[in-house]
């Protein structure tokens, strides 16, 4: 099998990376290996699929004049093919570097916001798409005309040998040296992306509905409650934590004094629990039911929120929310 059947190999080799890259990432590992996973995926493959997409063909290996009538050596040629592998390579960092920032301007929009997680994952999607599309295109091209990629006879970085104008470049050690250092700068800066993401507030919310609100609305809940009869309170839960969470809620009835600005709890009974896990980006509805067990004016009704499980005797040091409601129970 010759060379040209394997014209599609690098771009079948971009969806496998980036599956393995994919995969790997949202494993949970760290450090240098997260770095060496994540690099790739930032700095090169999406801008390589790009990159295959516009420039479908090979480079020509024979250069045209200027004026076509005019014959000689000595005349200015150019050449009007594909890419050459090192332009190739090039611009391909330079298209991820600007396909990252658009990945990540899209997740603004998301329930997830600009994270880490979505952030890469739709970086490896619009990557597999890129080479998808590039397969296509190398497809419609003439057969004699698609880029296959060859090590043999290919430059990585710059040589001196002459350009398209017949001119040599007596050294080209320094454009070596600037543009492996510029590379090992972008890779140092992916890595540190990549192994160290920026902290991201994460937070629950935990309130309680309430009825519409007028000029003669004094309380946002209904405070008077009936002993014995089965009463209930609407609270919603709202997941920011960019993760799912289990949430257990108790509902507490409390015999308080106030004393200035100091309350003491005399007794409470916990009425009623209901436990609930809420995705992230979600909110959910909590009807919680229970029948008030104490009578009179100094009396509260306090929701305790818990991450997981409730304890049998919740109170305000333990809980992750709470909601104080004074009420009276006739």
């Amino acid at each position: 099998m010759s060379d040209s059947d394997w014209w599609f190999f690098d771009l079948a080799l971009v969806i496998a990376a980036t599956g393995f890259v994919t995969f790997g990432l949202f494993t949970p590992v760290s450090g240098a290996v997260r770095v060496l996973l994540g690099i790739p995926l930032l700095l090169f493959l999406p801008g390589y699929a790009f990159i295959a997409v516009l420039y479908p063909d090979t480079s020509e290996a024979e250069y045209r004049a200027f004026d076509d009538e005019t014959q000689g050596s000595n005349r200015s040629t150019l050449n009007s093919g594909g890419l050459q592998p090192i332009e190739r390579f090039v611009l391909s960092i330079v298209a991820s570097t600007a396909i990252v920032p658009a990945v990540a301007l899209v997740a603004t929009v998301t329930p997830w916001g600009i994270t880490i997680l979505p952030v890469l994952a739709g970086t490896a999607l619009v990557t597999i798409v890129l080479s998808l599309a590039g397969i296509v295109q190398r497809y419609r091209c003439p057969p004699n005309r698609r880029y296959t990629p060859s090590v043999s006879g290919s430059t990585l970085l710059f040589s001196n040998a002459g350009d398209s104008f017949g001119r040599s470049d007596p050294s080209a050690r320094p454009y070596n040296v600037m543009f492996l250092a510029a590379l090992l700068v972008l890779a140092a800066v992916a890595g540190f992306a990549v192994a160290s993401p920026p902290d991201h507030d994460s937070y629950t919310e935990f309130y309680l509905e309430t009825e519409e609100v007028d000029g003669d609305t004094e309380y946002l809940y209904d405070e008077s409650l009936s002993a014995g009869e089965t009463e209930s309170v609407t609270a919603y839960i709202a997941n920011e934590e960019h993760e799912e969470r289990s949430y257990e809620t108790a509902v507490a009835l409390q015999d308080v004094n106030y004393d200035n600005d100091s309350v003491s709890v005399n007794d409470q009974d916990v009425l009623t629990t209901d436990s609930v896990t809420v995705a992230h980006g979600e909110t959910h509805e909590q009807t919680l039911a229970f029948e008030p067990t104490m009578t009179g004016d100094d009396v509260r009704l306090v929701l305790f929120l818990y991450e997981g499980e409730a304890p049998d005797d919740p109170d305000e040091e333990s809980a992750y929310r709470m909601i104080k409601l004074p009420v009276t129970v006739s």
